[in-house]
């Protein structure tokens, strides 16, 4: 915040609105002072806790943001820059908030001054008014634009001040343009819903009758079911036409100074101003109602005045006396005829289709149905014939033309005739009937809903006709609809009803497009624009429906543009014939020709706004920007203050239900440890689970790698075992979430809709895709994937153009829509936003569920794990209260649904994997680009280990199954090679991506990829160290076909997203860790940093074995070696024994093995399953060292004891340095042993103890280890014993302590186990081994009578091993790597 002030705020000026911005401030902590002429407010402002002021520069003073009033231009020089203006009292670095309704132009300016001025204050525009929406009904909204700097300078006041808030970065004005945008919406909006009632009364549709079925339906509107309302009772006189087209007037003069084409705002004022002309004189209170019945000629009032009845029970009445229906006639199989005729299938009926298309007449017969020759053919012995066709061309054809039905229909019949047609049509078509003497009935039944809803028989049908007609067809209207309206008038009623719909339908869309057109000509955020105008009285049923169409530029045709030409048509047809004037409807019109004219007309209906893209030069398409991820997080509110995980263990204890989490693949398990996963779901198994009472369990569904059909099936049959094993177990209660992708992928909402077939309807589908670990965001409805430091819409990643289950919405309201196809429409999907979750706490997310209607969908914003557990907590109180729910998540909730509390990390030594010899086994099927990075990446960090081996995706999925079969044995056969010789083995398909012509293909080579996969692995004889598998169908499959693991235990978790489990004993190699790392988890080298942290390479720094032996009380062997049997001998003994240990080489033994013996000492140490370090030993010449430090060597000794004192630290001092810069351990020898060591021979008389004197000055070299003499020899000690000075020892123990070096003890041979034990308690950590060794290796040699020189190294190998494992015990490191 900017400023001393801290928290406080001012007002100038209190209005209603202004007033509760204060109130909020308030209750929000912060100190709030005002200024405002009004005595009432001022006191209702101190009464609660404001302080008052008596001037605008009083409020100024100490304030860290100042919200000024202004309502005309000439207020801004007296209130900001006057004597007492605002000015005179705010302090640098203030934020100033306009709230205001003054142009844009006018704020800029003010802008200006104050820049020009060099005031450093940030200003904001605060456009302050209340929400509309159901969501957001009477609350306080805020629209505010400004520079980023001062919108992140007042977001903390912004924030406390409304429910909601919007924020345009940029010019500041922007809360002016919204404004305009809205009421240029609500203008068409008003002459549309008066055309629309009048059309419908002068066609004899009783008004409030069209008024409840149309505010229900796609024609709806904020305006039409606010206003007609008040227009039927003459509760709203004409001032309100002065008012709003005074508004409209300074919107349309905006629009022709950019200049734009606002055509439909432009008739709808003209019409606003006819209206006001018919009223007399000074008598502004004229009724609206009578002011528009002189406008378009109609006695809306007389009609509002009739006699009401309900439709619906009409309908009830009708379908109850319906007479029954055996045989059923359907001409017209295009989309929604085809899932009308197949849901009458379903119903038991008999029907017999036509259509001109021929490949849907096999399509019918598939789905059971007959198919006719024509529509003659199809009127056979049938009791009702439904047409369903475009047009009323069409419908003439099909009746009348050349073999039509009307020629061979039976006597009796009834026909249902379902297209949108005319009133007039319809009418006329009723009468033709009856003359062909033949008793035929028409039923007049338009048909709404779509594609989706006519094949489910949940269309919205209104219905006309006679008594008689009606009864007859019943049976087929009830078993098609969901809502069922009976019109009185006679055929053509219904479709008066339809017309009228689709009158406000087509307006509603046509102002969409102007209104974002402009929208984006006034520069404003389209995408947020449209988030606004939806809580605004601006909004419609088709605003909120297809705007988000254009925003994607997407006009998939759900509905084509032709469809409202031919709509609109019928309606300025009708008007015309009825005399009633269309003005805004016959401009609707017009814009659709136009688009059809374009060459647009079998797009999507929303394309209409490419008419005013081409005219105005404008792009109405609003991609979602990327964001910078820190400055999102940080404009956040503040997190709920408390943490709820007790509570919800506390509720978890009580009546909490068991999370049933069904997981489409394993890595749902990522945010859990000690959690049991079923992969069979047996009654039996999941009885066994709530038999247990635990929080949680996973059943592993892998219904990903499944057909939508399989898996919803799939899903019936595992919650149809879930409802039988609940009753079983004393009717245990539980929770089913269906956890699935972050990034949005899977069966939804298949898997939902399978669910609740067998489970029932729920109080509400909870919709919540946050994983924290994998970088996935909800914040404002959007749903975000992060990508270093930016969060990206999802709808623009990689995951979003998957094959199988790819999208476009980023927006979770508009994703539900787009997966629903529809049926769940975007404005209906209820959202718990994150300011909800951290003001409100868990009491507000439990009220806000409760108050869900039945069956909602319902998405949850969340940025932080505390957002998580706070919604978790809310709905196990809600649960606790009764309601019940069905989740589709991520693996974020899951964990805060049962109040998880993270551990550390799984490493290899929290299973017994560390002892194996074998290689690890890496399986990679996932395809997504971050797979494809992360394995190069761990393919050139681990390159010397790594063995890869690549399955081609075009053999195992695409050719023969000869070459398939061959190419999973060449890969079984190198992966058993690798995984014995202990390499880390990675099997994974070929990266280039193939795809087949459609999804269920592409799921098929993916199928048939993972099942080669499941191949490979299952044949592989040689047990792997552990199991990484990549992918979640690939970690599925390799699992649970592979593997044949039927259980398992999530342990914890490798990296954060990435869960671990130990495998049930029934699996093929029980024990084993089994790694199950997501596709779609991690940075570019997190594959590559869990293959290191699962390495059993625990490093091999000399210095960090000597630090451990020291911490622990035990000392290193070194070990001098010679040849492959001594390497190997010391590796084998060092791993069986669980011990750290140094291979040491003697330039002796360099002079003859040479490079190639360090290279094996090398190799064999980083392929050890056990720490162990190479050392170069006895370095007597700079040429030897130089030499030494360039090969590789974790260690060195720089022998100077030949040499005087000061020459030896001479020596000394200049290896270290050198060795020092490679990070080069170095070990150095003060005093001097006697004995022999490889040809090298120091006679007693040479030999000289460690002084205690020089070693201090001797460690000023730098070294890190000490080699002294203390009476130790190199080879034999004498018959009487060792003679070890361990008094001074322990003197340079003391020393060697203060100057952080480690002591080493040259000449080990030989020396008993109690003075081994003193030499460590006296600080020696590393003793050197050579003479025993030899001696064994030299006695096997020659006792040997084994004449085959494999079996002489066997022989020698092992007569070293067992030296050196006893030295291994002796020194006390076994057990200790």
């Amino acid at each position: 915040m900017g400023g001393d002030g801290g928290g406080v705020v001012g007002f100038v000026g209190l209005d209603l609105f202004s007033f509760e911005l204060a109130s909020s401030l308030l209750r929000s902590g912060f100190k709030v002072q005002a200024f405002e002429i009004s005595t009432e407010m001022v006191e209702k402002f101190t009464e609660l806790g404001g302080c008052k002021c008596d001037s605008p520069a009083d409020v100024g003073k100490g304030a860290a943001a100042v919200v000024v009033l202004l309502s005309h231009p000439d207020q801004i020089e007296d209130v900001i820059f006057g004597e007492e203006g605002v000015m005179k009292g705010l302090q640098k670095g203030a934020v100033l908030l306009l709230s205001s309704t003054i142009s844009p132009m006018h704020l800029q300016k003010l802008e200006k001054q104050l820049a020009e001025g060099r005031e450093q204050i940030f200003v904001v525009d605060a456009y302050v008014l209340k929400g509309m929406s159901e969501l957001l009904d009477g609350k306080l909204m805020i629209i505010a634009s400004g520079r980023s700097d001062s919108i992140t300078r007042a977001q903390p006041y912004l924030t406390a001040m409304c429910q909601k808030l919007y924020t345009f970065e940029g010019e500041i004005g922007a809360g002016s343009k919204v404004k305009m945008v809205n009421e240029l919406l609500e203008g068409i909006h008003l002459v549309a819903a008066v055309e629309a009632i009048s059309l419908g009364s002068q066609a004899g549709v009783h008004p409030w009758i069209l008024y409840d079925i149309i505010s229900n339906a796609a024609g709806n509107s904020w305006i039409y079911k606010n206003h007609i309302p008040l227009l039927l009772k003459s509760d709203i006189d004409g001032r309100f036409l002065d008012v709003l087209s005074q508004n409209l007037g300074i919107v349309e003069d905006k629009a022709k100074s950019l200049p734009f084409p606002v055509p439909l705002l432009a008739v709808a004022r003209q019409q606003l101003i006819l209206g006001i002309s018919q009223m007399h004189g000074d008598d502004t209170a004229t009724s609206l109602a009578k002011i528009w019945e002189k406008v378009l000629g109609v006695g809306i009032l007389k009609a509002a005045s009739k006699e009401l009845y309900k439709p619906e029970d009409l309908a009830k009445e009708i379908t109850s006396q319906a007479k029954p229906v055996k045989r059923i006639g359907f001409i017209g199989l295009g989309a929604m005829g085809f899932g009308m005729a197949a849901h009458l299938l379903k119903s038991n009926f008999s029907v017999r289709g036509y259509d001109v298309y021929k490949p849907t007449l096999v399509r019918f017969e598939g789905v059971g149905g007959l198919a006719a020759n024509s529509p003659a053919d199809v009127t056979k012995d049938v009791d009702v014939l439904v047409i369903m066709v475009t047009n009323e061309v069409q419908a003439e054809d099909v009746l009348y033309g050349h073999l039509g039905a009307v020629e061979a229909i039976p006597s009796g019949t009834t026909v249902v005739l379902a297209s949108t047609v005319s009133p007039a049509f319809v009418s006329q078509l009723e009468r033709r009937l009856e003359n062909e003497g033949k008793d035929l009935k028409l039923v007049d039944s338009p048909v709404s809903g779509g594609v989706k809803r006519a094949a489910m028989g949940e269309l919205t049908i209104m219905a006309s006709g006679t008594e008689e007609a009606l009864k007859s067809a019943g049976v087929v209207l009830s078993a098609l609809s969901e809502k069922l309206y009976v019109i009185r008038g006679g055929c053509g009623a219904g479709s008066g009803v339809k017309m009228v719909n689709q009158l406000l339908a087509g307006v509603h869309i046509a102002s969409a497009a102007e209104a974002m057109a402009f929208g984006a000509r006034l520069g404003l955020n389209t995408r947020k624009l449209f988030n606004v105008i939806s809580n605004c009285g601006g909004t419609s049923w088709m605003f909120e429906n297809r705007v988000p169409h254009m925003l994607d530029n997407d006009y998939t045709p759900y509905s084509a543009l032709d469809i409202f030409v031919k709509d609109l048509g019928i309606v300025t047809r009708d008007g015309s014939s009825r005399k009633v004037p269309l003005h805004i409807s016959t401009v609707a019109h017009q814009l659709f020709l136009a688009g059809s004219a374009a060459g647009w007309g079998r797009i999507d209906d929303a394309g209409v706004v490419k008419v005013y893209e081409t005219l105005g030069g404008v792009k109405v398409e609003g991609k979602l920007p990327v964001l910078k991820k820190q400055d999102v997080l940080t404009s956040l509110p503040s997190e709920w203050p408390f943490d709820p995980t007790d509570d919800i263990h506390r509720l978890n204890m009580g009546k909490s239900k068991t999370l049933v989490v069904l997981d489409d693949d394993p890595t749902g398990t990522q945010t859990v440890h000690d959690i049991e996963v079923l992969t069979e779901w047996s009654v039996e198994s999941i009885f066994e689970q709530f038999r247990k009472k635990p929080a949680c369990f996973f059943i592993l569904t892998n219904s990903r790698s499944l057909s939508s059909e399989k898996a919803s099936a799939l899903i019936k049959d595992i919650c149809s075992n879930i409802c039988a094993a609940s009753k079983e177990a004393d009717n245990a209660d539980y929770t089913i979430v269906l956890r699935g992708d972050s990034t949005l992928r899977g069966h939804f909402p298949q898997e939902a809709d399978a669910a609740v077939s067998v489970l029932g309807e729920m109080d509400a589908w909870i919709i919540c895709p946050f994983f924290l670990q994998g970088g996935r965001y909800t914040i404002d409805d959007v749903h975000y994937v992060a990508d270093s430091d930016r969060l990206v819409p999802a709808g623009e990643t990689e995951f979003a153009k998957d094959a199988s289950f790819g999208y476009k919405s980023s927006n979770l309201r508009e994703w539900v829509e787009e997966k629903t196809a529809g049926t769940i429409p975007a404005n209906s999907v209820e959202s718990i936003s994150i300011q909800l979750l951290r003001t409100g706490g868990p009491d507000a997310v439990c009220e806000f569920l409760c108050s869900l209607k039945k069956g909602s969908a319902c998405i949850v914003n969340a940025a932080s794990d505390r957002d998580m557990a706070v919604f978790a907590a809310g709905m196990i109180q809600a649960e606790q209260k009764g309601k019940s729910f069905l989740c589709r998540t991520a693996a974020s909730f899951v964990s805060a649904r049962i109040g998880i509390i993270p551990k550390d990390l799984v490493l290899p030594k929290d299973f017994a994997s560390d002892k194996e010899s074998s290689g690890a086994l890496i399986v990679v099927g996932s395809y997504v680009p971050k797979t494809t990075k992360q394995v190069e990446e761990l393919q050139s960090q681990h390159k010397q280990k790594l063995r890869s081996i690549e399955i081609s995706v075009e053999k195992v999925a695409l050719k023969s199954s000869e070459v398939r079969a061959a190419e999973i044995s060449r890969a079984v056969e190198m992966a058993d090679a690798f995984l014995r010789a202990g390499r880390e083995t990675l099997i994974m398909s070929s990266r280039e991506l193939i795809t087949g012509k459609t999804s269920s293909e592409s799921l098929d080579i993916n199928s048939k990829v993972s099942s080669a996969l499941v191949e490979v692995v299952s044949q592989i004889t040689t047990r792997p160290r552990y199991i990484l598998a990549k992918g979640g169908i690939t970690s599925s499959d390799t699992a649970t076909k592979a593997l044949k693991a039927r259980r398992a235990l999530v342990i914890g978790q490798a990296l954060a997203g990435v869960p671990v489990w130990k495998l049930g004993p029934e699996s093929r190699h029980p024990g084993v860790p089994y790694i199950v790392f997501p596709g779609n988890v991690g940075s570019s080298t997190a594959l590559a940093e869990v293959v290191k942290s699962w390495s059993v390479v625990a490093g091999r720094s000399t210095k960090e074995l000597l630090l451990n032996a020291e911490n622990g009380g035990y000392a290193i062997g070194a070990f001098n070696v010679y040849n492959l049997e001594g390497i190997e001998a010391v590796v084998e003994a060092a791993e069986e024994e669980n011990s750290p240990a140094i291979l040491q080489v003697h330039p002796g033994a360099f002079k003859h093995g040479g490079i190639p013996l360090v290279s094996c000492c090398i190799s064999a140490a980083e392929q050890a399953r056990v720490p162990i370090s190479v050392h170069f030993d006895h370095g007597t010449t700079k040429h030897e060292l130089l030499e030494a430090l360039e090969l590789g060597f974790d260690s060195v000794m720089v022998d100077g004891s030949h040499l005087s004192f000061t020459e030896n630290v001479t020596y000394t001092k200049s290896i270290t340095e050198l060795a020092r810069s490679r990070n080069i351990m170095v070990e150095a020898e003060l005093g001097r042993l006697s004995g022999t060591e490889d040809g090298l021979t120091v006679e007693d008389y040479e030999a000289k103890l460690t002084s205690v004197h020089q070693a201090q000055e001797f460690m000023e070299t730098g070294i890190d280890a000490l080699a002294v003499c203390i009476g130790n020899v190199h080879g034999k000690y004498p018959e009487s014993g060792p003679n070890l000075k361990l008094d001074l020892l322990k003197e340079l123990h003391n020393l060697s302590s203060k100057k952080g070096a480690f002591l080493v003890l040259h000449g080990a041979s030989g020396l008993p186990e109690k003075l081994i034990k003193e030499c460590i308690e006296n600080g020696v950590s590393k003793f050197n081994v050579n003479t025993e060794v030899r001696k064994a290796y030299m006695d096997a040699l020659t006792s040997s009578k084994k004449t085959d020189l494999v079996d002489l190294m066997s022989t020698t190998k092992a007569a070293m091993k067992a030296v050196i494992a006893d030295k291994i015990r002796l020194f006390g490191s076994a057990g200790k790597a």
